[in-house]
């Protein structure tokens, strides 16, 4: 579709494609975005940089395209220019030919996108960019080694049952299905990135965030994030950020065996990590302290 965004359900090597910010006080734009691609890329693919916080002046320089398509919503968003400005187009160059289709990379626009209301935030005000729906993904990094736990005790679901076994061909054991995890799953690391947070705590315990409502970053009176819903999970994450190839189970097939019923609007998909809006501005550093100010549920942290 014309001015669609692409994201890595269709083009899963996006995900190997490399942004770093990187901050200048003395640069006009505050500092610049790095983008690189992978060796493999095609000749030609070399980084390139745009700037990081493009002024006023500057966007009044830039094409706007006023209908871009995300889901079902239509955006607006700036070309942007690379750096240096003397090369504008290079960064839609660039991207087009990794993509093998005319591409450019976008700055969202100025009307704001209103973040959905929830069903436990109702009255939500908030708004995004071009994130799925929120601009703050809260997971627990031990939530992988729970993950994993159930990725292996499924390992060769349903291969070699025989006659007689107590179970018909194709059977887990457990009532279930074959699954078609893989060998390399007896080993394999879930990798966290394959869910994109941005915001990644420890020392909660695993999904621990499915009972936090509202939390602060750094200092108990810094500004309040709220966690609006849990992120119900499409199958995104089976690609590999490593190498960009989709897994067919893992970790969908297995989250949908024991992480659903998490959201009341989709209780039957699975959810990992809640999704979270800004009450104010401020700084979120690595190792700030996370301060729990509300629960959405006390007994969650009781003894099971």
């Amino acid at each position: 579709a014309k001015n669609a965004i692409i994201t890595a359900r269709e083009f899963p090597k996006i995900v190997l494609i490399a942004p770093r910010i990187e901050h200048d006080p003395a640069s006009p734009h505050r500092g610049s975005l790095l983008v690189t691609f992978p060796p493999d890329a095609p000749a030609g693919c070399t980084e390139f940089r745009v700037p990081l916080h493009p002024s006023p002046e500057l966007l009044k320089d830039w094409q706007i395209l006023d209908k871009l398509t995300l889901f079902s919503e239509h955006l607006d968003g700036y070309i942007g220019h690379s750096l240096p400005l003397s090369s504008p187009s290079l960064a839609s160059a660039i991207s087009s030919l990794y993509f093998s289709r005319p591409v450019h990379l976008v700055y969202k626009g100025p009307r704001p996108r209103p973040a959905e209301k929830t069903v436990s935030h109702p009255s939500l005000v908030a708004t995004t960019v071009f994130q799925d729906g929120y601009p703050l993904l809260v997971m627990s990094r031990e939530s992988m080694g729970e993950l994993e736990d159930e990725v292996r005790r499924r390992v060769g679901a349903g291969a070699g049952v025989g006659a007689g076994a107590g179970a018909g061909a194709g059977a887990d054991g457990n009532g279930g299905t074959a699954m078609g995890i893989g060998d390399e799953w007896r080993e394999g690391k879930v990798d966290i990135r394959r869910f994109r947070p941005n915001v990644v705590v420890e020392g909660a315990g695993p999904f621990a965030e499915d009972a936090w409502e509202e939390v602060c970053f750094g200092r108990k009176d810094a500004p309040p994030v709220e966690l609006v819903s849990k992120c119900v999970r499409c199958l995104l994450p089976n690609v590999s950020p490593d190498t960009g190839e989709r897994d067919k189970a893992v970790p969908y097939k297995v989250l949908i065996k024991f992480r659903t019923g998490l959201d009341p609007a989709s209780k039957l998909l699975p959810c990992v990590g809640c999704n979270g809006v800004f009450n104010g501005s401020g700084v979120v550093s690595v190792g700030d302290v996370v301060y729990v100010k509300k629960l959405v549920n006390p007994s969650a942290f009781l003894p099971r």
